[in-house]
C-alpha cells in the first residue's frame, strides 16, 4: 500500500491529539479528585452514584427538618416552663390568701397581682417563633390565638397540631395546640368537683374528695344538711336526672371533718354547716386556665364579714387550688410530650448522621480517584505522547527531496 505524506501527517496528528486528550482527562481527574467525571467514564458507577446522591440528599433534608423541629420544640418547652412558673406563683398566692388574718384590702391586692399574672399568661399563650408565627394557634399562625376581653379569654385558633417530616416514615408534632394546653383542662380533682352553694349560711368547708371510678361514671349529687334540736344530719341525693332524684343516704349523722362516702366517691366536710346548706358534687368538666384565674380574682374581691363568708372564701380557694393543680398537670403532661419528642429527634439525628456518613463512603468508593494509579497513568501518557512526538518528527522528514 502506498502511504502518502498527507496520510502520515494526518495519522500522526490524530494520534497525538488522542494522547493529549487522554492526558488532559487524567489531569482533570487528578485536579478534581474524581475518577468519574462524566457518565461515559463508568456508566454503572455513575448510575449508582446518582441513586446514592439522591438518597443522601433526602437524608440531609430530613436532618435539616430535625434541626427545625428541635428549635420549635425547644421554644415550646421554654414557654411551657414559663407557664408553669406563673401557675406556681399564683398557687403560692392562693395558699397565702387563705390566711384568716388578711383583710379585704390585702385580698384585693392579691387579686390585682393575680390579674397581672392572668395577662402574663395570655401573653405567653400568644407567643410567636422567630418568624412571627403564633406557636399555640394550631395551623392558624397569622393571628393571636387568644383574645382577652371583658367577657373573658377566647380561643380563635384551630384544633390542629403542626407536624414536620423528620424521616421517611415519621412525621413529628413540633408544637402544642393552645386549646389542649390552656382550654381543655379538667376541673376539680379530675373526676368530680365538690363545692359549696353560694347561698350557704354555715361555716362548712368541703374537700376536693376522691373517686374510685372514672370521670365518666360520676353522677351529680347534692349533700343537704339539716339541723334539728342541735343535731346536724345530712342527706345525699343523686340528681343526675333532675326530674327523678334518687336518695342515696338519708339522715346520716354529721361528724366535723369526717368522711362522707357514697357511690364510690368520698368527700370530707369540716366546720358547722347550717340548716339548709347544700354542697354540690358534679362530674368534672373542661375549663380554661384563664377562667380559673378569673374566678379566683372574683373570689378574692368578695368581702369577708363573717363565718359564712369566710367559709365561702375557703371553699372558693379550695376549688381554685384544685383547678390550678389540674392546669399544672396538663402543662406538665404537654412538657413531657415535648421532651419525649426531643429525645426522639436526638436519636433520629444520630441515625441520620450515621446514614449520611455511609452514603458519603459509598460515593467515595464509586467516584473518588486512586491518586497512585492516576499519577502512574499520567506519567505513562506523558511518556507515550513524548515518544509519539519524537517519532512523528522523524517520519515527517522522510522525503526524497531531503536527498536531492
Amino acid at each position: 500500500m502506498r502511504i502518502s505524506t498527507q496520510m502520515i501527517f494526518a495519522l500522526g496528528t490524530a494520534a497525538m491529539g488522542r494522547q493529549q486528550s487522554d492526558m488532559l482527562h487524567t489531569q482533570q481527574q487528578i485536579a478534581s479528585g474524581r475518577r468519574v467525571l462524566t457518565p461515559a467514564d463508568d456508566p454503572v458507577a455513575a448510575a449508582q452514584a446518582l441513586t446514592v446522591t439522591q438518597a443522601k440528599g433526602m437524608v440531609d433534608q430530613y436532618a435539616d427538618n430535625v434541626g427545625v423541629a428541635k428549635d420549635a420544640l425547644g421554644m415550646n418547652d421554654s414557654i411551657l416552663g414559663q407557664v408553669t412558673d406563673v401557675l406556681d406563683s399564683v398557687r403560692t398566692r392562693v395558699v397565702s390568701a387563705g390566711n384568716a388574718a388578711l383583710s379585704d384590702q390585702d385580698r384585693a391586692s392579691l387579686a390585682i397581682d393575680i390579674e397581672s399574672s392572668l395577662k402574663h399568661l395570655v401573653g405567653l399563650a400568644n407567643s410567636t417563633d422567630g418568624e412571627g408565627n403564633y406557636i399555640f394557634g394550631g395551623y392558624s399562625q397569622s393571628a393571636p390565638p387568644f383574645v382577652q376581653s371583658a367577657a373573658g379569654v377566647t380561643y380563635n385558633g384551630d384544633q390542629g397540631q403542626r407536624q414536620l417530616q423528620v424521616s421517611a416514615s415519621r412525621q413529628l408534632a413540633i408544637g402544642e395546640n393552645g386549646s389542649t394546653v390552656f382550654q381543655q383542662i379538667r376541673t376539680g380533682n379530675g373526676s368530680f368537683v365538690a363545692k359549696a352553694c353560694s347561698h350557704n349560711t354555715g361555716s362548712g368547708v368541703i374537700s376536693a374528695g376522691t373517686a374510685g371510678g372514672s370521670a365518666a361514671t360520676v353522677g351529680s349529687y347534692k349533700i343537704k344538711f339539716s339541723v334539728t334540736g342541735g343535731v346536724t344530719t345530712y342527706d345525699v341525693v343523686n340528681v343526675s336526672d333532675p326530674a327523678n332524684p334518687v336518695p342515696v343516704i338519708s339522715a346520716a349523722p354529721y361528724s366535723d371533718g369526717g368522711s362522707i362516702t357514697f357511690d364510690g366517691l368520698q368527700v370530707k366536710i369540716s366546720g358547722a354547716p347550717a340548716d339548709g346548706d347544700v354542697f354540690d358534687v358534679d362530674p368534672s368538666k373542661r375549663q380554661s386556665v384563664f377562667d380559673t384565674l378569673q374566678d379566683l380574682i372574683t373570689t378574692l374581691q368578695q368581702p369577708v364579714d363573717g363565718a359564712a363568708a369566710q367559709a365561702g372564701l375557703e371553699n372558693g380557694l379550695n376549688v381554685a387550688l384544685q383547678n390550678l393543680d389540674q392546669a399544672q398537670e396538663t402543662v406538665l403532661t404537654a412538657r413531657a410530650g415535648v421532651g419525649a419528642r426531643e429525645r426522639e429527634l436526638d436519636m433520629l439525628s444520630s441515625s441520620q448522621s450515621d446514614r449520611s456518613l455511609q452514603y458519603k463512603q459509598t460515593l467515595s468508593q464509586l467516584q473518588d480517584l486512586d491518586y497512585y494509579q492516576a499519577l502512574s497513568s499520567f506519567a505513562q501518557q506523558q511518556l507515550a505522547l513524548q515518544a509519539a512526538q519524537d517519532s512523528f518528527s522523524k517520519l515527517s522528514k522522510l522525503s526524497l527531496f531531503d536527498y536531492l
